[in-house]
């Protein structure tokens, strides 16, 4: 995922509030969410290229879904998928603090981390980030640390809230907030050795460009009382909606 913003036991309804864009290459293979057949209690999608998956929940009620860092870095030969990260915690009974704190950074490229069972919801990154349990609040997470201040999350972050204070948290509302395709302006933008009409598209929540941007949209509500809405709404090159699932199911303790 490359924006994930989420509300940890800041609802009366809702342990676990979610909304999360997955960006990445147009030509990089995937399959859509749903069921995996070798591996039925998982409710994922499917990264083809390295086995994996950027976000993903288990029958019981478990979570997990990961960003990871833009940098300029070569490829390290032998970097195990960021993706495993995810489907290794979710299929296990690994307390959260201590999975996250037991991920070797070493073996990976930039990443970060959210795990959560039903008690926590524990945060860690290979970049300088231990590993911690977050307490009840409104949170963000793109390609970077926990809440880095950057303009698309911290205007994400504060729709998120407005929806919550308002009482309208649906998936619904929560992928209309994922749509925001508007980016910051010219003069904060940073472009680094990128373009800069691509540096200034990235800034978006909703990244439209040729080779990049964004793939699909998620929304994750797990009730208080066990009930999970998971949606996701997946996207072309353009922008355009090329189709979309919903699951919604009790968690199986």
């Amino acid at each position: 995922m490359c924006l994930v913003v989420f509300a940890w036991k800041s609802h009366p309804d809702y342990r676990l509030i979610l909304a999360a864009n997955r960006d990445e290459l147009h030509a990089r293979p995937a399959e859509a969410a749903g069921w995996w057949p070798h591996a039925p209690d998982i409710l994922a999608g499917r990264d083809l290229e390295a086995g994996g998956t950027w976000l993903g929940v288990h029958r019981s009620g478990r979570f997990a879904t990961v960003t990871n860092y833009r940098e300029q870095q070569q490829k390290v030969p032998g970097a195990r998928s960021r993706g495993e990260i995810v489907t290794n915690f979710i299929a296990s009974a690994s307390d959260p603090l201590q999975f996250v704190a037991s991920i070797n950074g070493a073996d990976y490229a930039g990443v970060s981390a959210l795990c959560a069972d039903h008690d926590q919801l524990c945060y860690a990154s290979n970049r300088g980030d231990a590993a911690v349990s977050l307490t009840p609040g409104i949170y963000g997470l793109a390609n970077a640390s926990l809440d880095a201040p950057w303009t698309k999350l911290v205007r994400s972050k504060k729709a998120l809230r407005d929806l919550i204070d308002a009482d309208t948290v649906d998936r619904h509302s929560l992928l209309r907030l994922l749509a925001d395709r508007t980016p910051a302006a010219a003069a904060e933008v940073i472009s680094n050795d990128e373009p800069l009409e691509l540096a200034q598209a990235l800034t978006a929540p909703f990244i439209v460009a040729d080779r990049y941007g964004t793939r699909c949209s998620t929304t994750v509500l797990i009730a208080n009382d066990g009930r999970i809405d998971f949606f996701e709404r997946r996207f072309d090159a353009q922008g355009n909606a090329t189709g979309e699932s919903g699951f919604d199911f009790n968690c199986q303790t």
